[in-house]
């Protein structure tokens, strides 16, 4: 019997992870990812899609299971807490990274959690009422100087309230944080220019923009996208090494064998090949990755490097 193409690229992988010092085959069992958020976000759409298609390569069923609550803590605490089997993983977003100088976790994100592969990124966009007097992030800076403190932005207490904070550093502002619960809850204000500006995800927006609700200032990429190809990133507009995104990352407990570890990266890295998989998560506003662990375990290590500092110049306490 021919195995399927994508099941095959996995096969070696998988055969050197049933291999690794006696450990039993994997999977031996079901596998389930916790997504620790609720169900419809871009993680919760990824982890269902390599849902769908890694027990073809695996030959065992994997389920997701949504464990929200405290901004992806509950959910990741789970995770940390599983057997290191490779059995129970998680798909975060860059919550997970911006917990870290914000809340006292039950665990240590870099040394009870193993990162795995980065399934995507998705960039955040810079924007305003259509009628706010800025029009790019050099104006806006400038506008913050004039009136300190008046410019407000909106955040939800997480990267798109750093990714601000982040900016008013670079640009050598100040600003004035208005806490939302969700970003769409904040939609409504900014765009009645009752709150001057937000970093949003590309997705959360996108439609505002394109039926001329919002304008776009800047997206916060390292290049520009491709589904607002006009938008200049912040990098270019004048603040040179500013990127901000949020984006998907597979992760496990620490401890799981170095085979296990590469078996899963490398089925993730297969189904993210597969066009449908691919033509999901872009139209989500995704670039697709699929990186391997010791890039996974890089990318994360500097996420919370980042927005640690980022959080530290703000002021911001750990709660």
């Amino acid at each position: 019997m021919t195995l399927p193409r994508r099941a095959a690229l996995a096969l070696p992988a998988l055969m050197l992870a049933r291999r690794a010092h006696g450990q039993p085959a994997f999977p031996s069992r079901p596998v389930r990812i916790i997504v620790p958020y609720t169900p419809g976000g871009a993680s919760d759409i990824a982890a269902r899609l390599l849902a769908e298609h890694l027990p073809s390569a695996w030959g065992q069923p994997v389920v997701v299971e949504n464990r929200a609550g405290a901004n992806g803590i509950v959910g990741t605490e789970a995770v940390a807490k599983s057997p290191a089997d490779g059995h129970s993983l998680g798909l975060v977003s860059v919550n997970h990274a911006v917990n870290v100088p914000l809340y006292r976790t039950p665990f240590d994100t870099l040394r009870d959690i193993a990162a795995l592969t980065v399934v995507y990124t998705v960039p955040l966009v810079l924007v305003a009422a259509t009628d706010f007097p800025a029009n790019t992030p050099q104006e806006l800076a400038a506008l913050a100087r004039q009136a300190p403190g008046k410019v407000s932005f909106a955040g939800t207490g997480g990267a798109v309230h750093l990714a601000a904070e982040m900016f008013a550093s670079r640009a050598g502002v100040e600003m004035t944080h208005v806490p939302y619960r969700g970003s769409t809850a904040a939609h409504p204000d900014l765009m009645a220019g009752r709150i001057g500006v937000m970093f949003d995800t590309l997705p959360a927006v996108l439609g505002h923009v394109q039926g001329g609700k919002l304008k776009a200032l800047a997206v916060t990429a390292a290049r520009r996208v491709e589904v607002l190809p006009a938008v200049p990133t912040v990098a270019e507009s004048g603040f040179p090494g500013y990127e901000a995104a949020t984006w998907g990352t597979l992760i496990g407990p620490a401890g799981i064998p170095a085979p296990v570890v590469q078996a899963i990266a490398d089925a993730t890295a297969s189904a993210l090949r597969i066009p449908s998989v691919r033509e999901r998560l872009m139209g989500l506003g995704a670039e697709v990755v699929g990186s391997t662990p010791d890039e996974a375990q890089a990318f994360i290590a500097a996420e919370v490097a980042k927005w640690s500092e980022v959080a530290a110049k703000a002021g911001i306490e750990r709660q």
